[in-house]
């Protein structure tokens, strides 16, 4: 008689899950550039570097000799705009100009360290069955980007003496 095999856990899924190679969120920024200005709003999107598993991407494992396959979603995002201000967690990932929602509008110049934390849930499925969730949410925090917030200032220009 065959022993059975013994079964795949949550307990193993969830270790594995956390040790993906997870793609970390890229925060593009615009106006192009990374270059704002004070008062002018400042819009920010998700972007996935090639690196790493992105969402919707399916990894492929082994566990105790059984293939399972992998899909990572982001669930959330939470922006830090680096100067204090936080935004999320949302399920929104950003736009560009002008129908991008997540933006933000610097009150000072100077330096910003901005970046995003992608919260990453999954999915799993042994071969021949349907995906299942995954219990356990992974934050993965992107590099940070320099945006330069500049100020602008008026100037009249006097064009009548020739």
């Amino acid at each position: 008689m065959k022993a059975a095999r013994p079964g795949v856990t949550q307990a193993m899924l969830r270790r594995a899950f956390a040790r993906l190679a997870f793609a970390k969120p890229i925060t593009y920024v615009q106006p192009e550039g990374n270059i704002t200005l004070v008062n002018l709003p400042t819009y920010y999107q998700v972007r996935w570097p090639a690196t790493g598993y992105q969402p919707g991407e399916v990894a492929t494992i082994t566990l105790l000799g059984r293939t399972v396959q992998i899909r990572p979603q982001a669930s959330t995002y939470t922006y830090d705009f680096g100067d204090g201000h936080h935004q999320g967690p949302t399920a929104n990932p950003g736009g560009t100009y002008p129908r991008g929602t997540i933006r933000h509008t610097y009150l000072d110049h100077g330096h910003a360290d901005v970046h995003v934390q992608a919260a990453y849930t999954g999915q799993y499925r042994l071969p021949g069955d349907t995906w299942q969730d995954i219990d356990l949410t992974v934050p993965i925090t992107g590099p940070p980007v320099d945006v330069q917030i500049k100020q602008a200032h008026a100037v009249l220009l006097d064009h009548s003496t020739g």
